[in-house]
């Protein structure tokens, strides 16, 4: 593969350029020079944007197509906004000696305060690197059918061109000669769903099973409702973020605690959907979802609890003569008074609910 080839203009679109090499975005009309390019710092992004960036004509970007059993097409796109000063854009094509549909490995990486930017479902995703594998096409495909799902590793990081590829190695971006240099740390990947603002440490997509995990610690705030005051707004932290490509669903998950106020809510797991202002809280076997509020105490399998106003109540689960199932516990206080009060299939635990 020629040095030559890593300095070709590539404007990176909805299919990746398949062929020998590596091929980058436009570099200065200067020759490289003789020493290797200097890597790009690993900078934390500010807080992430309520909105995504437009994407201009000559921007880089790429998308990978997930096809569900519903038969539809979802697509999750990856845009550089940055400069070329900020960082590189490569895609690394397979090599002649590989077979025939190999998957093209992309490489971003972007120091600016937009970054990599990965929309996935209602969130928006921002790092300063993202490694991205997208499939090419089988021998015994008919043209633009299969492909164009993949792999996307996001975090902090750099990425660099070499001036040549290292003996020995044999790796497709070593081949191109291209450096990428993931790194872990919390608060550099920060997720953007309408009004919530969540920051975690690495994204992993994988086409397998079509799911995007964010690993934590995740830390996330949303801003008080209207009319409220700042002590009001919604924070909370988990374990990580999964983002589920097929149902479109986003889940805090692992020991997930939201604290909005004198309201506390703890739950094993939680749908978040910020556009229609809920969240569910969901337990585990033997510990029910909670949410505390002063003397006022609810538990139970399943609770909504809502956005816009920080009010809470129960979604039941009925047998087929329309019994409740499972166990709703509660103490509520009444003035100086408390009272409890329990509905269930089965008796309650001891635990406080």
């Amino acid at each position: 593969m020629k040095r030559a080839l890593l300095w070709l203009s590539l404007l990176l679109t909805t299919s990746a350029v398949y062929g020998q090499g590596a091929v980058a975005t436009p570099a200065p009309p200067a020759a490289p020079p003789a020493t290797s390019a200097p890597a790009v710092p690993a900078v934390s992004p500010a807080p992430a944007p309520a909105e995504s960036a437009p994407a201009s004509d000559d921007q880089p970007k790429i998308q990978l197509e997930r096809k569900g059993d519903d038969g539809k097409v979802r697509t999750i796109r990856i845009l550089k906004t940055g400069s070329d000063e900020a960082g590189i854009a490569v895609t690394c094509t397979p090599q002649d000696d590989e077979p025939a549909g190999s998957p093209s490995v992309v490489v971003y990486s972007d120091s600016s305060v937009g970054g990599v930017q990965v929309t996935v479902d209602k969130n928006v995703i921002r790092a300063p690197l993202a490694i991205i594998t997208k499939q090419g096409q089988k021998e015994d495909q008919k043209e633009g059918e299969g492909g164009g799902d993949g792999h996307i590793e996001v975090s902090a990081g750099t990425a660099r061109f070499l001036d040549a590829a290292p003996e020995g190695k044999t790796d497709r971006l070593s081949r191109c000669a291209v450096e990428a240099t993931p790194t872990t740390s919390p608060n550099t990947v920060f997720v953007t769903q309408g009004k919530t603002n969540l920051r975690g440490q690495k994204l992993i997509y994988d086409e397998k099973d079509g799911i995007a995990r964010i690993d934590g610690p995740i830390t996330f705030e949303r801003p008080a409702p209207e009319g409220e005051t700042d002590a009001d707004r919604l924070s909370g932290t988990s374990q990580r973020i999964e983002v589920n490509v097929d149902n479109e669903t986003t889940t805090l998950a692992g020991e997930v605690v939201l604290t909005s106020g004198e309201r506390t809510s703890k739950a094993e797991r939680v749908d978040y959907d910020d556009a229609k202002n809920v969240a569910i809280l969901r337990g585990s076997p033997g510990k029910p979802a909670q949410s505390v509020k002063g003397k006022d105490i609810l538990c139970a399998a399943v609770i909504r609890y809502y956005l816009d106003t920080n009010n809470v109540d129960v979604i039941a689960s009925k047998d087929e003569s329309g019994a409740i199932t499972g166990t709703i516990t509660g103490s509520f206080s009444d003035g100086d008074e408390a009272t409890s009060s329990s509905s269930s299939g089965s008796s309650s635990n001891s635990s406080g609910c």
